[in-house]
């Protein structure tokens, strides 16, 4: 396999875990309000990072970022921009596998531990 090749499949890769996180989001808000509002959960790509966006009734918020190249999630600091600090990293199953777990829709899973 090229440097290139397992490049893109790890990009493959961090695309797929931040649509699974984002329906963890969701998962995780039905679970705790059921269907009192709409919200929304989805991933917009820029040239960086993926932005989770939490969307209630067309109110848009980022709700995190996500390295495109290397699966790290930020808490967000603004719309443009991630807050320092890697929160988890989507590449290691241990992480991966308490967000999915554990993300809760209102971030406070984002804040440094």
């Amino acid at each position: 396999m090229t440097a290139t090749l397992a490049q893109e499949q790890i990009a493959e890769n961090v695309l797929k875990h931040t649509y699974v996180l984002c329906e963890a989001l969701l998962h995780n808000y039905k679970h705790q309000h059921g269907g009192t509002q709409e919200y929304k959960f989805y991933p917009e790509t820029g040239r960086k990072y993926h932005k989770i966006i939490m969307d209630a009734n067309g109110s848009r918020s980022v709700h995190a970022f996500v390295d495109k190249k290397t699966g790290e999630v930020y808490k967000s600091a603004s719309w443009k921009a991630p807050a320092k600090g890697v929160r988890y990293d989507l590449r290691l199953i241990k992480d991966r596998e308490w967000l999915f777990e554990n993300a809760d829709w209102s971030g406070g899973y984002l804040y440094a531990r």
